[in-house]
């Protein structure tokens, strides 16, 4: 697996990625990230792990953009018709995002081997708008729907992904409307071709509509070798049904793919269309998913502090983010990701402390000072929580404590800590 070798320079030697994920195959690749297969270790379930480089994104302020969205993005989704993000983990010059593995590979796939037929269109088309109405009142709009951001797991179930280009309420102007221009050529909508804004909603119907007439006809309404001729295509609304779509197919087509936003059909009548509600089913959200989708940023009291994905960035430099240490030459400090509670953590601390005669003074729940017996010397140690398995020990020193700070964090703290074969390092 040569692929899988290179994702970081110190992956060890068995493709083991945090202690956590053993990386296998490559799945896949664009311009700045590629995904691959893992496993793992503990539980051997399947994942697949997106792999950014920072340094190809570090230069461009509207990638770096798009990496930070995606990750809000996806960590407030939990749908079953949408990939799963479990986790999001960072190296100096990686960002990996650990996502469910869905084996039964792209919509698009399935599509090129010929058309499908009404019934398994309307499965996957109730799906898709499932998924799509649970982002839309979230405040979410995708913006690049088309069936190779589409998979299909081993249950024969849509799952949407890439919301790469996905965008939210708080990028809305003054004048309600989304400005950027993004998606698929054949898929984008004709509002989006006029530059004066659009609705995020009906931009995502009109792509879904598309989506809906490929399924069943396996060709795209608008088609054209011509780009600018596609276009006109596409402003005007100008398509053909093949001859075997049914006419409420048709006609539940002609509202999807109105090229009036205003009368464009939105997701709650969809849903009461005679042609998609046949044996429809909503599916169930859990309640602790939706309170994790409405206050995604809310932690409970009684939580250690927790790094949001923006943070977990932010531990390289690569991205120009705000570093979480002051890097002046007189002060000394590093990180540790550990795979242990922050209550064990704190009480090894503790009791290393009182076996060296120092003094340990808790700054908050899991922040704690160590003072020398000067009372200048002082280590600060901070832990806090990327994941419910994975945690961040932060320590930094007082300028001038080089003697305290090898003594008492270098070899006695620290060696305790990197006993564990899962520990990973990354100095500030």
């Amino acid at each position: 697996m040569p692929e899988a070798a290179n994702i970081v320079p110190s992956m060890s030697q068995n493709n083991s990625l945090f202690g956590k994920y053993e990386v296998g195959r490559l799945l896949g690749c664009g311009a700045f990230a590629k995904v691959y297969h893992a496993r793992d270790i503990n539980t051997g379930q399947s994942v697949a792990i997106k792999v950014i480089n920072k340094h190809k994104i570090s230069h461009n302020a509207h990638l770096v953009s798009n990496v930070k969205r995606e990750i809000d993005i996806m960590r407030r989704l939990q749908h079953p018709y949408i990939v799963k993000l479990y986790e999001v983990l960072a190296t100096k010059t990686k960002i990996y995002f650990v996502m469910e593995f869905v084996k039964g590979g792209e919509l698009f796939a399935k599509v090129a081997k010929g058309r499908l037929s009404e019934t398994h269109s309307r499965k996957y088309f109730q799906q898709l708008i499932s998924a799509i109405g649970y982002c839309h009142s979230r405040g979410v709009y995708h913006r690049d729907l088309k069936p190779e951001n589409l998979l299909i797991d081993e249950n024969g179930d849509l799952k949407v992904s890439d919301f790469g280009l996905s965008a939210v309420t708080g990028q809305i102007r003054a004048d309600g409307l989304l400005h950027t221009l993004c998606g698929t050529p054949s898929y984008v909508a004709p509002e989006i071709l006029t530059k004066r804004g659009y609705d995020g909603a009906k931009a995502d119907i009109w792509s879904c509509g598309i989506i809906l007439f490929v399924m069943n006809a396996a060709f795209l309404p608008f088609n054209d070798s011509n780009l600018m001729m596609m276009y006109k295509k596409i402003y005007k609304g100008e398509y053909k049904c093949p001859k075997w779509m049914s006419g409420d197919l048709k006609h539940l087509l002609s509202r999807l793919l109105d090229t009036n936003p205003e009368t464009r059909i939105c997701v709650n009548d969809i849903i009461n269309d005679p042609w998609f509600k046949k044996g429809y089913k909503e599916p169930k959200v859990e309640l602790d998913d939706l309170e994790a989708v409405v206050k995604p940023e809310q932690e409970q009291d009684n939580k250690p502090n927790a790094l949001n994905a923006f943070d977990i960035i932010s531990f390289s430099s690569g991205l120009n983010l705000s570093p979480l240490f002051d890097t002046s030459s007189s002060r000394q400090g590093e990180r540790l990701v550990v795979s242990e509670s922050p209550e064990n953590i704190i009480e090894k601390v503790d009791r290393i402390v009182k076996e060296a005669n120092a003094r340990m003074k808790k700054r908050k729940e899991f922040g704690v000072d160590l003072v020398g017996k000067n009372g200048k010397n002082v280590i600060g140690i901070e832990v806090f929580r990327l994941t419910e398995r994975l945690v961040v020990v932060e320590v930094q020193s007082s300028p001038g404590a080089q003697d305290f700070y090898d003594e008492l964090w270098n070899n006695k703290i620290r060696s305790e800590l990197l006993t564990r074969p899962d520990v990973q390092v990354s100095e500030s």
